[in-house]
């Protein structure tokens, strides 16, 4: 799914590249494994309500958004990008020891905002790093980058048991520890020079090509955006649903390491499904089933069936994201492929962020029934698709040439 400009040889990669690599995704997504799903029992725990978790899980995203890309911006201008990651790492880390002494909700809105923006271009820049390798020196990018899923997967899994035993308040220790390790990545990480092209998928610049401007991208963008959005409430809110109906720590863990672990099967068996199914199908299956996830999510359908519930994000995300991926290699140039999925992390992160304060109050006015709420939104984001599909100028109906098989 991402090019290599040499990839017949591995050649001139530094020492211990695709290790570092690896152990670089590895150390932010040990703390995301801790605070997605459990941070909100943290807040909980501190009597915060439902709209106030909203509120504070949703603000960071919007920071997120627009912060993440300016840095990196300015991390392409540097001799050194890997030197960016020890200053998000470190005022990160700050941030995270500022929450033991804060528990109320401005406070601990503005410090988690805080974190937020000093935390949000620390994947992409190793993403950078990771990605320059690949065009440069031919590595695979799916060996290094699978390991932070790995590490995601691990960190939930002992979070649920620190959690389960000793309660909310091991959240703190685990995020801190995770932070201390992005420290200590930082120091590590490949230093490999400036980059040589700009083309790191958290770049963006405006986007002011023509192909970037046709219609139906950007409906398909929007569409995909909508669709991500309707993730919000469990996002927020299922560790809380899942704890009331008595699961524990690591049941609880376990469900959200489901998740993740159906969607890096998807991302290896990606070059098989491409094979055989074309981008538009893939998105349009995969929001199709986002619309059945939430219709049947508020059923009480004991552990086995949340296990196959959480498992459907394989589709809901990975096939969605997928065959974007694809779309927008098909859609746009080489030269508009870093504006093309700046758009796309753009539209992602503000509608997630809308969504996620917009399902404080609608979870907390509707209980469960706000994920038939979430539904309706994978049903506008989907029929939003439908559109794009038919918005491209030269379809296979119509008789003319079309590279939507790509």
């Amino acid at each position: 799914m991402i090019p290599a400009q040499n990839p017949s040889s591995g050649e001139g990669a530094p020492a211990h590249f695709r290790l570092l690599s690896a152990l670089s995704y590895c150390a932010p997504l040990l703390v995301n494994g801790v605070a997605l799903p459990f941070f909100p029992v943290w807040l909980a725990l501190h009597d915060f309500n439902d709209h106030e978790i909203g509120m504070i899980l949703a603000v960071p995203m919007v920071v997120r958004v627009l912060v993440a890309p300016v840095v990196a911006m300015y991390a392409d201008r540097m001799k050194e990008r890997a030197d960016v990651l020890l200053f998000s790492g470190g005022l990160s880390l700050l941030t995270a020891i500022a929450l033991y002494w804060t528990t109320t909700f401005w406070p601990v809105l503005l410090v988690y905002t805080l974190q937020g923006a000093t935390f949000s271009f620390y994947v992409p820049v190793v993403e950078s790093i990771v990605i320059s390798g690949v065009r440069r020196w031919g590595l695979d990018y799916g060996s290094m980058r699978v390991w932070g899923s790995v590490a995601f997967i691990v960190s939930t899994l002992v979070g649920g048991q620190l959690v389960g035993r000793w309660g909310g308040e091991m959240v703190l220790p685990v995020m801190t520890f995770g932070f201390i390790m992005t420290i200590v990545m930082a120091l590590y990480c490949p230093r490999i020079g400036p980059t040589r092209r700009r083309g790191t998928p958290v770049d963006l610049p405006a986007a002011t090509g023509s192909s970037l401007r046709q219609p139906h991208l950007l409906a398909l963008l929007i569409g995909v955006a909508i669709q991500q959005s309707s993730h919000a409430v469990l996002q927020a809110f299922a560790t809380l649903y899942w704890h009331e109906l008595g699961f524990s720590g690591t049941q609880i863990a376990l469900l959200w390491s489901a998740g993740v672990a159906a969607e890096v099967t998807v991302f290896f068996l990606s070059r098989r499904l491409n094979r055989r199914f074309d981008a538009w199908t893939l998105i349009r299956f995969g929001a199709a089933v986002s619309v059945c996830r939430w219709i049947l999510f508020p059923m009480h359908w004991g552990f086995a069936g949340f296990f196959l519930l959480q498992c459907l994000h394989s589709f809901t995300y990975a096939f969605v994201h997928t065959g974007v991926q694809r779309r927008i290699v098909a859609s746009v140039q080489e030269t508009q492929e870093s504006s093309a999925q700046g758009a796309y992390f753009f539209y992602n992160g503000m509608c997630m962020g809308l969504m996620t304060i917009a399902a404080g109050y609608i979870y907390a006015a509707l209980g469960l029934a706000s994920y038939y709420v979430m539904a309706f939104v994978a049903l506008a984001g989907l029929g939003l698709i439908i559109v794009a599909y038919y918005l491209q100028p030269q379809r296979s109906l119509s008789g003319g040439q079309t590279r939507e098989a790509a």
